[in-house]
């Protein structure tokens, strides 16, 4: 599993804006230079998130991006569904079947558990942050995120 480009830095963008004390929004060449990424990506992932109401542009000399909504009302689950989806959805096995028309375990196989449990985990721990959080510096995910604490504890001998 991994987390792509896109959504890294469509959540990097994203943090941006929400840092942003400017009322009349950041442009994307501001956005591009304060992030790191070419404008024509930086456009593209505005667009996409513009799209999706996470944020509003406004056109002009004064123009910029601004977040649609307080960054509180904002959760992770939102942002990375909308620049990425999940990382298990329940077609997944539909799509890899190997050689046969549908996959042999049907419905009883483990490893299509697994992923369900992993992907419900994250779901949790994303509904359970929002932008906000990623822009207070001071955030403990440890503590806003339960299942985090329980993974950052070791393991038991």
């Amino acid at each position: 599993m991994k987390i792509t480009a896109q959504e890294e830095n469509g959540l990097r963008i994203l943090l941006q804006i929400a840092s942003d004390k400017k009322s009349d929004g950041s442009t994307i060449p501001e956005i591009s230079d304060k992030v790191g990424l070419t404008q024509h990506n930086v456009a593209k992932l505005c667009r996409i998130m513009r799209l999706a109401n996470l944020i509003t542009s406004t056109r002009g000399h004064t123009g910029g991006y601004m977040l649609s909504r307080r960054a509180e009302q904002i959760e992770l689950s939102e942002v990375l569904a909308v620049l990425g989806g999940r990382l298990y959805d329940e077609d997944f096995c539909d799509t890899r079947s190997g050689s046969h028309d549908c996959c042999v375990f049907g419905t009883n196989c483990s490893v299509r558990s697994l992923w369900q449990i992993v992907q419900n985990a994250v779901d949790d721990a994303l509904r359970n942050m929002t932008l906000k959080d990623l822009v207070n510096s001071s955030m403990n995910p440890f503590e806003k995120v339960p299942i985090l604490h329980q993974l950052g504890t070791p393991a038991k001998s």
